[in-house]
C-alpha cells in the first residue's frame, strides 16, 4: 500500500527533486496552491488539497488545510484510530513538508504595508507542523529543505524512516514554529516591554567543551 505525503512548502528550493524521489519510493503526493502547480509544471505527479479533501480552496488561499481530512490524516495514532479512520474514509499522512510563509522578511522590508505583513502570517503551515511533529511517533515532518537528503538517503537505503530521525526532525519543527511566532509577537510589540520578554538566538558555532571539560556548549 503506498503511503501519503503532503508538501506545501513557501521556499520551494530542492521540492522537484525531493518529490521526484518520494515517489519512486512509493509515495503518492498531496499538495497546496504555488507548490501543487510547481510541481505540477515540472511532471511531477500530484494530488491537489482541494481535491484530496473535496472542499475548495477559498478566501484567496487562507483556508485550504484547515480540513479534518488533512488533520484526521495526520494526527492519526496508527492503530489506536484505525476504526474511525475507516468509518471517515480518510487517508493517513506518513510525511508532511512544510515551510511557512515569510513572515519576518516581509516585516523587515520598509515597503511593506502592514496588510501585506499581517498576510504573512502562516496559519494552516504551523497547524500542520505541530500535528506532524506531535504525532513524531508516525509521522516524519520536514520544515527545512536542508534535511531532504537526509530523509531520502534513510528511505532508500533501510525503506523507512527511524524513530530518532522522527524525534529529531519533530525538535527541528517545534523550535522553528516557536521562533516563528516571536517573530511575529516582536513586530506588534514593537518597543514595548510586556510581562515576559522572549528571546531567540542562532548558534553559530560548537565549543569543545563547557565550563568543565565533560561538559557540551555552544555559541549563540
Amino acid at each position: 500500500m503506498s503511503k501519503n505525503v503532503l508538501i506545501s512548502v513557501s521556499n520551494k528550493d530542492g521540492i522537484i527533486d525531493f518529490a521526484k524521489n518520494l515517489i519512486s519510493l512509493g509515495y503518492k503526493i498531496i499538495s497546496t496552491g504555488g507548490t501543487y502547480q510547481l510541481l505540477k509544471e515540472n511532471n511531477v505527479d500530484a494530488t491537489e488539497v482541494s481535491e484530496h479533501t473535496g472542499f475548495p480552496e477559498i478566501m484567496d488561499g487562507r483556508i485550504k488545510t484547515l480540513h479534518p481530512k488533512i488533520h484526521a490524516g495526520i494526527l492519526s495514532r496508527r492503530k489506536i484510530d484505525k476504526k474511525i479512520i475507516k468509518e471517515h474514509s480518510i487517508d493517513e499522512i506518513d510525511i508532511v513538508v512544510v515551510n511557512l510563509y515569510p513572515f519576518y522578511s516581509t516585516a523587515k522590508d520598509p515597503n511593506s504595508t502592514e496588510a501585506e505583513i499581517i498576510e504573512k502570517i502562516d496559519i494552516g503551515g504551523p497547524t500542520m507542523l505541530r500535528a506532524a511533529a506531535k504525532n513524531h511517533k508516525h509521522v516524519t515532518t520536514i520544515v527545512d529543505p536542508n534535511d531532504y537528503d537526509l530523509v531520502t538517503k534513510e528511505l532508500k537505503k533501510s525503506k523507512t524512516i527511524s524513530n530518532s530521525l522522527k524525534r529529531q526532525l519533530a525538535i527541528k519543527v517545534f523550535s522553528h514554529t516557536a521562533n516563528y511566532d516571536l517573530e511575529i509577537s516582536n513586530y506588534f510589540n514593537g518597543d514595548q516591554f510586556e510581562e515576559n520578554l522572549l528571546l531567540s538566538y542562532e548558534k553559530t558555532e560548537s565549543l569543545r567543551y563547557g565550563e568543565n571539560p565533560h561538559q557540551t556548549a555552544s555559541f549563540f
